[in-house]
Formats: C-alpha cells, structure tokens, sequence
C-alpha cells in the first residue's frame, strides 16, 4: 500500500472516530467502533463484492454500531466501574434502633397516660392528617376544643419525654 493510499485511510478514519466523538462516544469507545467498521468493510468486500463508496460504508456502519451499542447499554442500565464509585451505608446503627425502639416506647407511655379523648384527638390530628374542623364534627365538639386538646396532648408529651 502506498503512503499517500495510507494517508487517506488515516484521514478516512480520523473523521468516522471525530464524528462518533461528537455523537458523545469517549476516544475508546469510537475507536473500537472504527476497528470494527473496518473489520465489516474488509469482510463485506472478501464475500461479497467491492464497496464503491467505502469511506460511506465505514461511517454509516460506526454510526449504526453506536446506536446498537447504545441501545443495548440503555436496556441493560449504565454499567459504572465500581473504582469510581463511593457506597454509604445509611443504615442506622445499632446503638441508634436501639434509642429509636427506647423512645417510641417511653412515647408510647405517654400516649397511654393520656385521657382517651385528648389521646384519639392527638393522634387523629398528628397521625391521621385531619384538620381540626373534621375532628371537631367527629366528636361533636368545637374548633377550639380540639385545638386545645392537640395543645394540651403536645404539651404533656413534650414534658413526658423531655430529657430522656
């Protein structure tokens, strides 16, 4: 093969990789899709006929390989090279269920030292979500009496629990 044969080759190849890189494949990655577009272009012209346009045929087939390739990427998830990556365990710690487990159980002691009615009140309003005005027609009672047993349960658990 002649050098200024080769020179065209090179030149060939360079913009197939420079316009897979634009595409946003990394050096290596349009690299092996050059390698490989070649390898096709060689083995379509060894078993079938001569490629008339083979600077064409090279892109066309980098081209088609990158969208295969991402395809495939894109159904199989991003693959991440572990070196790169931090894992953080968010578990809690032991000794922190531990406190957890403690003090949903000293809450639940103050819960249960709650006169029934300020304690269904509370817990309608802090764990079910409902606004005093639904609260106040399920008991028959006024806005401002389930304000005050909201602010009275609050109050005697905030104390409850208070330095523990």
């Amino acid at each position: 093969m002649s050098a200024r044969l080769l020179k065209n080759w090179q030149d060939v190849l360079a913009r197939v990789r420079g316009a897979l890189q634009r595409r946003g494949r990394t050096e290596h990655e349009a690299e092996d899709l050059v390698q490989e577009a070649w390898l096709r272009l060689i083995r379509y012209e060894d078993e079938r006929q001569p490629v008339e346009q083979p600077e064409a045929f090279l892109m066309r087939t980098a081209l088609n390989l990158s969208i295969d390739a991402h395809r495939v990427s894109a159904g199989r998830g991003e693959h991440v090279l572990l070196d790169n990556v931090v894992l953080i365990d968010t578990t809690p710690s032991i000794e922190a269920v531990l406190l957890a487990k403690e003090r949903m159980a000293r809450l639940a002691l103050g819960l249960g030292r709650l006169n029934e009615r300020t304690r269904d009140i509370f817990l309608a309003h802090r764990i079910d979500g409902l606004p005093y005005t639904e609260i106040a027609k399920r008991h028959g009672i006024s806005v401002a009496t389930v304000h005050h047993h909201v602010a009275k349960a609050t109050l005697r658990l905030t104390s409850w629990m208070e330095g523990w």
